[in-house]
């Protein structure tokens, strides 16, 4: 309970495991919104290529 994580093999790994790998344990889980209709967000690979990540207010 109050756990959300996204890691291979999370769901099978002890607590100081999951602590080693960097995640933390809170009861408190904030989301944010953040956009409008005119706003574009690209993501940026190591090699440089852009990607489209968010286009006119919706995801690419």
């Amino acid at each position: 309970l109050f756990r959300s994580f996204n890691l291979q093999g999370g769901t099978e790994m002890s607590e100081e495991e999951l602590a080693e790998a960097g995640l933390n344990r809170s009861q408190t889980h904030v989301d944010f919104m953040v956009g409008s209709d005119k706003m574009n967000i690209d993501g940026i690979k190591e090699d440089g290529t852009i990607v489209p990540v968010f286009r006119n207010g919706d995801w690419a």
